[in-house]
């Protein structure tokens, strides 16, 4: 892989440890310091993250016509700046100022880098640069999320917005210095060809119901950022550590990713997008369980006879593996699934925006989480003065109804999937071929 390739990927890393540093602790910055409810920390997070998928086709096509160099050094400044005008200010103005700041920078990174890949490799060795790329996406997460805690813990949570400042600044120094992309060889789409093929897709239901469908998992998904540092920290405390909690899901998709591909790789696409919705209503149920776990066995329990953990972070554990193994099994058919449901020769205008999902489940994801935790497992501020310690309790005895929502989700959203799979090839309109002609299950 030429130096360009490997460039490239640093950026991401840094960005992507950045990025989901900041990410895991967005709730608890909007709520704790800058003074947002929890219902409008929802719309805040929820629009924030929203806005910055739905850019990232417009501000590909922009990149492509300013040159990705410059695109780049843009991007990075913005980041940056938004990240250290958060930290300096917190005031609501100015916050929700920076976060746009960061959704435009943000947008502009990941098609730079993907275009970069995909002009810096060849036919032979495409394969491996994207592999390479995916496996560099979840260290960076899983990098950024491991130093944060300390951070959180040791300087409050508004210091986290300085640590990922200045990666940035690390980041468009990189730039400056060592990314040196080559030009591409094809014309760059302008503005109004993003948006008409944007059209297009809203022109096909059966493109349309899939991105909705596929919503759902990722809007439970997404309460590993929406919801859980806020259960987490409101029912074992400050020092608890949710971000190494949601740790897993890099670590289990990094791990098992492949084989699980390799071993599913003759069944239908939409089977295999069925089997890992199937999977997470079974992890919201198991990390609901672990309230009734903690008032069945106490606030610590052995695991394998090594070491003692509470209940709550057992099953939080487990629930987001299980997710991890439902991605496992959804993210790498979905695009193949989306390109077979699309019209034939266009393809490719409409998988630039096969990941609108993301827009509509962090849009919904945020929001409802927001609702959730107001009702069920509420600001600490925002209980009445002079309660003892059983009074405040009483507030969060109820904190793991809120994924119970997510159980209702999860199952709505297989058995839709379920249907629409059985409409769409029943009737022929998927160019997916049966299963036994293609010696699938």
């Amino acid at each position: 892989m030429p130096k360009e390739f490997w460039t490239a990927n640093l950026l991401e890393l840094l960005e992507r440890a950045a990025f989901y540093g900041f990410y895991i602790s967005i709730t608890l910055f909007l709520t704790d310091v800058v003074g947002f409810s929890d219902r409008e920390t929802g719309v805040v997070a929820g629009v924030f993250v929203g806005v910055l998928y739905f850019l990232t086709p417009f501000v590909g096509a922009l990149s492509d016509r300013m040159g990705y160099r410059r695109a780049m050094v843009l991007a990075f400044s913005l980041l940056a700046t938004g990240y250290g005008l958060m930290a300096l200010f917190h005031g609501r103005a100015a916050v929700v100022a920076a976060l746009m700041l960061i959704a435009v920078g943000g947008a502009f990174v990941k098609p730079l880098v993907t275009g970069t890949v995909a002009r810096t490799t060849s036919q032979d060795n495409r394969a491996r640069g994207y592999a390479l790329f995916y496996w560099i996406v979840n260290i960076g997460s899983f990098s950024g999320k491991t130093v944060v805690p300390f951070i959180r813990i040791g300087a409050g949570v508004a210091a986290v917005n300085v640590f990922a400042a200045g990666i940035c600044l690390v980041a468009l120094l990189c730039t400056l210095v060592w990314y040196r992309p080559p030009d591409s060889p094809t014309r760059p789409q302008s503005l109004g060809e993003v948006a008409i093929a944007l059209g297009k897709v809203f022109r096909r239901p059966r493109l349309v119901l899939l991105i909705l469908i596929v919503s759902g998992f990722w809007t439970t998904q997404y309460q590993l950022y929406a919801t859980m540092p806020k259960y987490v920290i409101r029912l074992l405390g400050q020092n608890a550590k949710p971000e190494w909690i949601a740790n897993v899901n890099p670590l289990v998709v990094v791990l098992f990713v492949v084989l699980i591909t390799r071993l599913t790789k003759r069944w239908r696409a939409s089977t295999s997008i069925f089997c890992g919705m199937l999977l997470v209503p079974l992890a919201s149920g198991l990390i609901a369980s672990g309230q009734t776990l903690e008032r069945l066995l106490g606030p610590s329990i052995p695991v394998l006879g090594l070491v003692r953990v509470h209940p709550l972070v057992l099953m939080l554990v487990a629930g987001v593996a299980l997710q991890g193994f439902a991605e496992s099994l959804i993210s790498p058919r979905y695009l193949e699934y989306f390109s077979v449901l699309a019209p034939k020769g266009e393809e490719g205008t409409y998988l630039g925006f096969a990941y609108l999902y993301s827009f509509f489940a962090a849009v919904a994801g945020f929001m409802l989480s927001g609702v959730l935790l107001d009702r069920y497992c509420p600001d600490p501020k925002t209980l009445p003065a002079g309660l003892d310690a059983a009074q405040r309790a009483a507030y969060y005895q109820h904190a793991s109804t809120i994924w119970l929502y997510f159980i209702a989700i999860g199952i709505a959203t297989a058995l839709a999937l379920r249907a629409f799979a059985w409409w769409f090839e029943e009737r022929g309109l998927s160019t997916e071929r049966s299963p036994q002609a293609r010696g699938e299950r």
